[in-house]
């Protein structure tokens, strides 16, 4: 058995079964994939894959489960060299952040200038995507920590950590008649123009309806998007009212734009953090991780992951 063989067998689970993509993904050939594949069957006597002709398309019962140790000793083989490095390399390395549009964006620029003044030799990542795709990416191990409002909590495998509360703005063009208001901003008010505000997966899209639910409104939302800066752009179109996180209101660059705090009509969401359970953290993850939210020490990461061991166990 060889780790090789194990690192094909994820991918393949990894790109739906997709042999041809896994291969390509690993720089490697189709035929070769299935070789190993194969012999790792023989290897253990069980069939992990199902297939019709050459095609893959089911995983066994036995399958799974092998894919499961699979993965898990893949990140432990990873873990392996991560010490190594700790030890050998103290102040290079590689770091890789998975997180939202509006966390890069917003979030995330100044404990960033902050880490690489700190590390300059640490090879910094970021990777965008739905709190879904980003969870997920640190559950497969192509990323080192998850930064999400929603998503984390729906995987067992990656323990969480609060990082901070927050909450919305409405943003309307200067002039607009929800920019002069002269009494804090109702739902009412806001739902009797058309709406323009985040897609459904994201940066609490779900506390928005839910707002306009509880008190028998049915806001005209005519445009989403994922992108924060999007939703500004058509607000500055007159499009709509945009419903936006209050973070991601700048008055220095946003210009010709008017935010109205809505945080007393809202539930507020809270950022956190995701790592898998079972990574091993370099010390400069945990001090990215501090400067991005202070009042997590390293001490309190490392409570929290074990803490998530002994409520799996």
């Amino acid at each position: 058995m060889k780790l090789q063989q194990l690192r094909y067998l994820v991918e393949v689970a990894k790109q739906g079964l997709n042999v041809s993509e896994a291969a390509e993904k690993l720089h490697t050939s189709q035929p070769g994939i299935s070789k190993q594949i194969r012999l790792l069957e023989d290897e253990l006597g069980v069939q992990i894959f199902i297939r019709n002709g050459k095609r893959v398309v089911d995983v066994t019962a036995p399958g799974r489960e092998i894919l499961r140790i699979s993965e898990r000793m893949l990140m432990q083989a990873q873990n392996l060299k991560r010490i190594g490095e700790e030890f050998v390399n103290v102040e290079g390395g590689s770091l890789t952040i998975a997180t939202t549009h509006t966390q890069a964006r917003y979030a995330l620029p100044k404990p960033i200038k902050a880490f690489l003044a700190r590390y300059p030799k640490v090879r910094l990542s970021i990777k965008q995507g739905s709190p879904t795709q980003i969870s997920e990416m640190v559950v497969d191990g192509s990323a080192d920590i998850a930064i999400a409002t929603e998503g984390i909590d729906h995987y067992p495998e990656l323990a969480m950590l609060d990082c901070y509360d927050w909450n919305r703005d409405v943003v309307v063009p200067s002039g607009h008649p929800l920019a002069t208001l002269d009494h804090p901003i109702s739902l009412a008010e806001i739902a009797a123009y058309p709406l323009i505000t985040y897609d459904f997966a994201f940066t609490g899209r779900n506390k928005i309806n839910r707002a306009f639910e509880n008190v028998g409104l049915t806001p005209n939302v005519v445009l989403t998007a994922i992108d924060t800066d999007v939703i500004k752009t058509y607000v500055s179109l007159g499009l709509g009212v945009g419903i936006i996180a209050g973070m991601a209101f700048e008055p220095e660059r946003d210009i010709g734009l008017v935010a109205v705090a809505a945080g007393h009509l809202f539930e507020p969401s809270t950022t956190r953090i995701g790592i898998r359970r079972d990574a091993y953290l370099r010390g400069y993850a945990f001090d990215f991780i501090e400067l991005f939210a202070p009042h997590l020490s390293r001490q309190d990461v490392q409570d929290a992951l074990l803490c998530e061991i002994g409520d799996a166990a």
